[in-house]
């Protein structure tokens, strides 16, 4: 029974000391082995590994790309305009050895970016004018800004993989200022289109007013040409059937003029000799 006992006790250590002499790391990481707070080995990679137990500690970094935040800051721009700008930044831990005896936590690398960060994006943006900061050059200053800080992380073991400005935003004291500017340019913009708008129809108005009076009176030329040819050739016709049958043409005119002047209700006093009623007789 004591046997049994002693050997249980004895499974039991070699249970734990086997736990402590193996661990794991996972793929999203890297390993450093210490001895009394301080690393005894080179980085350790993903798997299972061997260790002293209870003499060695592991310490587990991460080997993702981290993402963070900045605080939103006030700068100034080439044109002497304020902005306030809120931006993040991507990075990984390139030496995890070097990151834990510069830095040690995740959270102070995060410090020490985010004050590196914003003086050179300060820097940065003091080079360029507002328009080009908020448009056209905005992937240029980023760049720039990366470039730079890397140059100061790489002692920290980190590199830093991108910065990217999410919002640039005026400042409460120069938003309304700026927003009562752009509503006058397009106001002044909007009088401008108008005038040039009736100047133009003005134009139009004018160009069909004249052509129309050409139409008409190219109109009335026609007209009356056609007219007078109509009437020069009812006059040939008429004195083509005087010449022909003087008798029988005063008849007919004679009919016409008794159909036009004595109409219904229509009174008229003449003398029984007289030459108009000679037909009537």
């Amino acid at each position: 029974m004591k046997r049994l006992a002693v050997l249980a006790v004895v499974g039991v250590i070699a249970l734990l000391i086997l736990s402590q002499a193996f661990f794991t790391v996972d793929e999203t990481q890297k390993a450093i082995v210490l001895q009394m707070g301080k690393p005894v080995r080179d980085t350790v990679g993903p798997g299972l590994h061997l260790k002293w137990p209870f003499v060695e500690s592991v310490v587990y970094i991460d080997s993702r790309v981290l993402t963070y935040e900045t605080t939103k800051a006030e700068v100034l721009t080439k044109d002497k305009q304020n902005l306030v700008v809120d931006n993040f930044a991507k990075f990984r831990i390139s030496d995890p050895l070097q990151f834990y005896r510069t830095l040690g936590t995740v959270e102070r690398a995060k410090t020490r970016l985010d004050d590196l960060v914003y003086a050179e994006v300060r820097v940065a943006i003091g080079n360029y004018s507002m328009k080009e900061v908020v448009s056209s050059r905005r992937a240029e200053i980023m760049a720039l800004v990366t470039g730079n800080v890397n140059k100061t992380v790489k002692e920290f073991g980190l590199e830093l993989v991108d910065v990217r400005i999410k919002r640039t935003d005026l400042p409460p004291q120069n938003e309304q200022a700026i927003f009562g500017r752009m509503k006058a340019e397009r106001e002044r913009d909007a009088k401008r289109y108008r005038s040039e708008g009736v100047e133009e129809a003005a134009k139009i108005t004018s160009e069909a007013d004249k052509e129309r009076t050409i139409i008409l009176a190219e109109a009335g030329r026609v007209a009356e040409v056609t007219r007078g040819e109509g009437d020069a050739a009812a006059t040939a016709i008429y004195a083509n059937a005087l010449g022909q049958s003087p008798d029988f043409y005063s008849f007919m005119r004679s009919m016409e003029a008794y159909k036009a002047s004595l109409a219904e209700n229509t009174r008229v006093i003449m003398t029984p000799g007289s030459g108009f009623l000679q037909y009537l007789k």
